[in-house]
Parts: structure tokens; C-alpha cells; sequence
């Protein structure tokens, strides 16, 4: 697999931006270890998606980019796939739920894609998606369980080592697993002693009760402030490979979510959305405990300005 993210990481040169790797004295010193923040929230579109659609879509063939494709999401795998959609002149179709974030829906329609919407309380996007697929003849692109996908998204991983060589500790955000399993793969496969974690929030813990009792565990519209992982759990394929590569799950409350994006933006100056902010959040909680080089994975800074104000104003 660690051969996919390499090569993934070839595809992207020169569509995806190579985003910069962020310090700051203020939180090594209160969390007492020497951290480096890769921000994903420069990236194309605001958030790792970028990664993973462009490497899958950018490998379809002719007649599926006639066809068009369809997708499933929240907001950032919507607007990084309408974004590729736009760029590769393939058309997209989103099927979203009508509770997203409106600077996502906003910004995946000013992409070009047609968004379809749907109640997430009384039916499920997989359901659209496949009926609109079988109708229309679209390819999915999924936001996750995808080796393609996964393997674009282990690219911020092995971008931050390149640029930092050595790691004792990755802590990666988890919704669906695609960039958790991506970059685990790439951090064991680079340096196999990194300890790997991934983060989720209290109120979406299903990949961590899943990891913990190595049986998949689900969650339904948990009411987390993070909407970036409200998925329901992890996939076919990412749910092993979580299993195989990460060293560890942990959880964070909505107070330490809130308290990171707040510090994020007042103390290093960057806006981050709450999903971004999770690895920051279990090292200022004291969660997880850093020592010696540690790596986050901040994955993205898509957030509407109502939020964004009522968490800095909290």
C-alpha cells in the first residue's frame, strides 16, 4: 500500500499544494514536547480532501469522466471532489446533508457540482448516491473507503516527513479513517518506531470503541461540534487497516475542541475548523501525552463565520 501513497504522491505533484509545517514555543512549552503542525487547512479547496480526489478521479477513464461522478459528504470531501470535478472538466453531483456547514455547501456549488440534499434523520447518502449512480451511470467517489483515496490522503504524511525526517509520535483526526489508515501506513513505512494516534471526538467515538473492542462500532448523527467526523463509522477497508497501522485511539470533549480551534487562532494566528483541530486539542487536554517530535495532522479550516465567532467569543 505504501507503494500507492508514492505513487499518489507523484500524481499530485504540481495540482496539490505542498503545505506548510507550523511551530510554535507557546505549545511546546505547555504540552512539553516539540510539536509540528502540518497544515491542511492550506490546502486546495481547505482540507486534505484535495488529496485523496484528485488522485482518484485523475485516474478514471474516459468514459467514466463522460458519465460524471457522484459523491457523499459533509463539506470537504464535497467541495475537494467538485473542485477536481472542475479542474479535470468531469461532472459532479453531491449528495449532502441539508445540516452542512454553509460555507462548504457554498463553496462546492461555486465549484460547479449540482448538490443533491437529503435528511441525514430519514434516509442515508449511500442510499441516494447508489439510486442517482444506477440511474445516471456515475462513478462514486467515496470520502474514504477507497484505497485510491487513502492512499492520496497518506500523502500529507509522508510530506511531513520529508521536511521533518524523524517523528516519536502522529496524531491524525478521525472520521472515516481515510486519512488516519493513509498516514499510518506512510509514517510505519518511514519510520516504523512513530507512534500513531488518531483522535476523535467524545460524541463520534465509534472508530475508537471500535479499535478498542476490534469489532466495527457505529454512531448516528453524533452532535459533535467537529462535522467533519460524523460519520457513522469506519469502512470496509479503512477499519483493518486502522486495526493493522495505528498504535492507538483517543478521545477529546467539545470543551478541549473549542479550547484548541481558540488557541489555533489566537496564538499561531491560523483559522482552523473544529475536525482540524483534534490532535491539537488531545495534547492541550493532556489526552495524549507528547514527548520528544510530534506530529499533527491539523486536516482542515473550512468553517462559516457564525461558528467561528461564537467559539472565539465563548
Amino acid at each position: 500500500m505504501f507503494e500507492r501513497i508514492k505513487t499518489a504522491r507523484e500524481r499530485l505533484r504540481g495540482f496539490a499544494n505542498v503545505t506548510p509545517i507550523m511551530t510554535s514555543r507557546t505549545l511546546n512549552e505547555s504540552v512539553g514536547a516539540e510539536v509540528f503542525l502540518k497544515c491542511e487547512n492550506f490546502q486546495r479547496a481547505g482540507a486534505f480532501k484535495f488529496r485523496g480526489a484528485f488522485n482518484t478521479i485523475s485516474q478514471l477513464t474516459d468514459q467514466q469522466r463522460d458519465r460524471g461522478i457522484i459523491t457523499y459528504s459533509s463539506g470537504n470531501h464535497a467541495q475537494a471532489v467538485a473542485l477536481v470535478g472542475r479542474l479535470l472538466r468531469v461532472r459532479t453531483t453531491v449528495v449532502m446533508p441539508d445540516n452542512a456547514p454553509m460555507v462548504k455547501r457554498a463553496a462546492t456549488e461555486a465549484y460547479g457540482a449540482t448538490v443533491i440534499d437529503y435528511d441525514p434523520e430519514r434516509t442515508t447518502r449511500e442510499e441516494i448516491a447508489n439510486i442517482l449512480k444506477a440511474e445516471h451511470g456515475y462513478t462514486i467517489i467515496p470520502p474514504f473507503d477507497h484505497l485510491e483515496v487513502i492512499a492520496g490522503q497518506g500523502t500529507a504524511a509522508v510530506e511531513l516527513f520529508e521536511e521533518v525526517k524523524t517523528l516519536d509520535m502522529l496524531l491524525v483526526p478521525c472520521g472515516g479513517g481515510g486519512l488516519l489508515s493513509g498516514s499510518a501506513i506512510a509514517a510505519k513505512s518511514i519510520q516504523p518506531t512513530c507512534r500513531v494516534i488518531g483522535i476523535e471526538p467524545e460524541l463520534a467515538d465509534d472508530a475508537t470503541r471500535s479499535f478498542h473492542t476490534k469489532t466495527l462500532q457505529t454512531v448516528k448523527n453524533p452532535p459533535t461540534i467537529a462535522d467533519g467526523t460524523r460519520t457513522p463509522s469506519l469502512g470496509k477497508l479503512t477499519f483493518p487497516l486502522v486495526l493493522e497501522y495505528v498504535d492507538d485511539m483517543r478521545t477529546v470533549t467539545e470543551t478541549a475542541i473549542v479550547g484548541a480551534v481558540q488557541f489555533l487562532f489566537y496564538r499561531m494566528k491560523i483559522v482552523v475548523e473544529p475536525s482540524g483541530a483534534l490532535g491539537v486539542a488531545a495534547l492541550l487536554s493532556g489526552e495524549v501525552s507528547g514527548t520528544g517530535r510530534v506530529g499533527v495532522i491539523v486536516s482542515g479550516g473550512n468553517i462559516d463565520g457564525d461558528l467561528i465567532s461564537k467559539i472565539l467569543n465563548t
